[in-house]
């Protein structure tokens, strides 16, 4: 079952600690937006039906990628599509949001999802696997 706006948004904030809603908004919108460029077929599919709508057409419809970027450089084209932000500020950005989709998720898909994604993004997700 999705998760309604509201809901996902709030959690975002919280784990962001974002002062506004509109912040929270930016980054869910450009980390999803970078995370469907990266992950493809049944999990990308079952992963929007468990995210609201608006988030849900976002990773349904990414930023194209040329190549699977690392977590390092997630998180550095994170940086470059937020406005004001930096290396530091991004990688936050990236666990908030990410750290939320990893609890919509549920375990089985968040490990299917890790499959797809270079090693390291556990780290992003919080959701370290062990080497």
């Amino acid at each position: 079952m999705a998760l309604r706006w509201e809901a996902f948004l709030d959690q975002v904030r919280e784990r962001g600690e974002y002062d506004t809603p509109q912040e929270a908004d930016r980054a869910a919108r450009v980390v999803l937006a970078l995370l469907g460029a990266h992950i493809v077929g049944t999990e990308r599919a079952e992963l929007a039906a468990r995210l609201p709508e608006t988030y849900a057409l976002i990773l349904l419809n990414p930023l194209q990628a040329a190549e699977p970027l690392s977590p390092e450089r997630f998180v550095r084209a994170t940086a470059a599509w937020i406005e004001g932000a930096s290396q530091a500020t991004a990688a936050w950005d990236v666990g908030a949001v990410l750290s939320v989709v990893a609890d919509a998720a549920g375990d089985d898909l968040t490990r299917r999802l890790l499959l797809q994604l270079p090693p390291g993004y556990d780290l992003l997700f919080g959701s370290p696997q062990p080497t």
